[in-house]
């Protein structure tokens, strides 16, 4: 369970110095807010924190799970990112770099045992030197995010010059309307997937947990876009904070892929959140395919860090069959 606490440094003007936390706090990564842990995690999600005199400098949220008489601290369905929040460190760098070391060293101690340990860290994370020091592995990931909103015709020109063509191509076959309802989002999702002999890897009960803990804190909407004929094309589910929106689920009909509409609702997501957040995530993707869809919006790559750590000698043995399987089936499909 949540053991969340908000304190704030010392000042002698207290009341100002919790005001300045709560909203250096509440602009953090969304994913870290204790509400979405209550929507994604209820009553499964924990943290550790680090406080000095009653001053809260670090927490670190995580979900432990259990399986197989085996421990694992993982993430949470359905949200991007955890890893480490560390008040902002004002003074030199040297002295910032120290004090990250001695606080993420403490966040490290104070996690309970376990077999394996697996998190996203948010890109604002950008030294993981202290979980290198204890044994814990990182793997690069990247993202991509359009920074600014607020000009929009500079976001625009710097989407590729497909993008701006299926923009202008969809707009001339299909009409965007906001917040479809969560049952009826997740119902095309099923479909969208079925079409393709997919099935959905997240449960309606989760989806509208999220769907609703965003509606109540206008932090999260769907977009979507149907033709003259009321084909759905499209959807997609958008979350946001002051810090970033983050394009969190699409769900495309491949029956109407070639009026290229989530290019349009993406592009109807970013006006919308122009004047409500800083910038917009497309979350990454390392599938190629993905990848130079996303690119193409004319985001900046921005790499984040997936930190894991073994400590069960059987259940490396087993990780290390499964990576040995899929180089041979990469090797056999080349």
């Amino acid at each position: 369970m949540s053991t969340h606490k908000e304190k704030s440094l010392s000042s002698s003007d207290p009341h100002k110095v919790e005001d300045d936390f709560a909203k250096e706090f509440q602009s953090a990564s969304i994913f870290l807010q204790p509400w979405w842990l209550d929507a994604v995690a209820p009553g499964q999600w924990h943290e550790i924190v680090v406080e000095r005199g009653g001053n809260l400098l670090a927490r670190m949220p995580y979900i432990l799970k259990k399986k197989r008489g085996l421990t694992f601290i993982t993430m949470p369905q359905l949200t991007q990112s955890l890893g480490p929040w560390l008040r902002q460190y004002p003074g030199k760098d040297a002295n910032r770099l120290s004090e990250e070391k001695q606080l993420m060293t403490e966040l490290i101690n104070q996690l309970p045992p376990f077999d394996y340990f697996k998190q996203n860290f948010h890109y604002s994370i950008t030294n993981w030197l202290p979980f290198y020091w204890q044994r814990f592995e990182q793997t690069t990931r990247y993202t991509y995010i359009l920074e600014n909103l607020t000009d929009l015709d500079v976001i625009f020109e710097r989407f590729s010059k497909a993008k701006r063509k299926n923009i202008r191509k969809a707009s001339k076959i299909v009409t965007v309307y906001h917040d479809l309802p969560a049952k009826d989002f997740y119902k095309n999702h099923v479909l969208t997937l079925a079409k393709q002999q997919k099935k959905i890897a997240y449960s309606f009960e989760l989806f509208e947990r999220i769907y609703q803990a965003c509606h109540d804190r206008q932090a999260g909407k769907t977009f979507y876009c149907v033709d003259a004929n009321n084909n759905l094309h499209s959807a997609i589910f958008i979350v946001w904070n002051s810090y970033s929106a983050y394009y969190l689920i699409s769900t495309i009909d491949p029956d109407f892929r070639s009026s290229d509409s989530a290019t349009l609702l993406i592009w109807e997501a970013i006006k919308y959140l122009s004047d409500k957040t800083q910038r917009f995530d497309f979350e990454g993707s390392m599938i190629e395919g993905v990848e130079n869809s996303f690119r193409a919006f004319g985001g900046k790559q921005v790499p984040y860090f997936q930190i894991t750590k073994i400590n069960s000698l059987p259940y490396k043995v087993f990780q290390d069959v499964i990576s040995w399987r899929k180089m041979l089936r990469d090797r056999s499909r080349s």
